[in-house]
């Protein structure tokens, strides 16, 4: 099963991803993850991507290209995958057609995952990550807002900075700017499931579930 999993920043994409990869044995593609293990690896396209990073700019559509190309083509994924955080733009969504037809790939799912803007900004900015253990958490689930819920240390939640509203609407502008039109493109190219990413994270992973017809 390949699935591309989509959505504005904030809306779920990560977690049901890692929910959906638990549960169908395939692999969750994070495209940050793709370029920080190359980079690391100091593979080909990895090399220049640090070239690229180490300067500030964006890596090229087409590095990113190969670089999921080349994760696609492993054997991890040989049985399917759920790409999360590529495409975000129409000439990505080409560059990843091209890719699937170029692998054989011919039936892609699309989970669409889908908030209001002011939910999705009460969310993130509510979110603390803990400088003590790194586990993310939210202050409206919190019994003390000072102690971390994972390794119980005191005083270290702490707000990334992308986490702040004024971030967070930025990154809401170039979303609707330049990756939502992305949706558009797959229509009539593959499966759409829309979902409501603003329903309890349970009923949203049913409602994935039922779409992809399993149990």
């Amino acid at each position: 099963m390949e699935i591309i999993i989509f959505g504005a920043p904030g809306v779920g994409k990560g977690t049901q991803a890692k929910i959906i990869s638990q549960k169908l044995n395939i692999p969750h593609i994070s495209t940050g993850d793709i370029l920080r293990e190359a980079i690391k690896n100091e593979t080909e396209l990895g090399k220049k991507a640090k070239e690229i990073v180490q300067r500030g700019d964006l890596v090229p559509d087409d590095i990113m290209g190969g670089l999921i190309k080349n994760t696609l083509l492993s054997d991890e994924c040989k049985n399917g995958f759920i790409l999360d955080g590529f495409p975000r733009t129409i000439p990505q969504a080409k560059i990843l057609s091209d890719i699937f037809a170029e692998l054989g790939f011919d039936s892609p799912i699309v989970i669409k995952l889908s908030a209001d803007d002011e939910i999705i900004i009460n969310r993130l900015s509510s979110r603390r990550t803990c400088s003590n253990c790194g586990y993310i958490t939210n202050l409206n689930e919190l019994e003390d807002p000072d102690v971390c819920p994972n390794c119980g240390a005191r005083g270290t939640l702490y707000q990334r900075d992308d986490d702040k509203e004024e971030v967070i609407k930025n990154r809401l502008k170039i979303f609707h700017e330049s990756t939502a039109p992305v949706i558009e493109y797959y229509k009539g190219k593959a499966k759409i499931l829309e979902i409501d990413g603003a329903l309890p994270l349970e009923e949203v992973t049913r409602q994935i579930f039922k779409g992809l017809g399993i149990n």
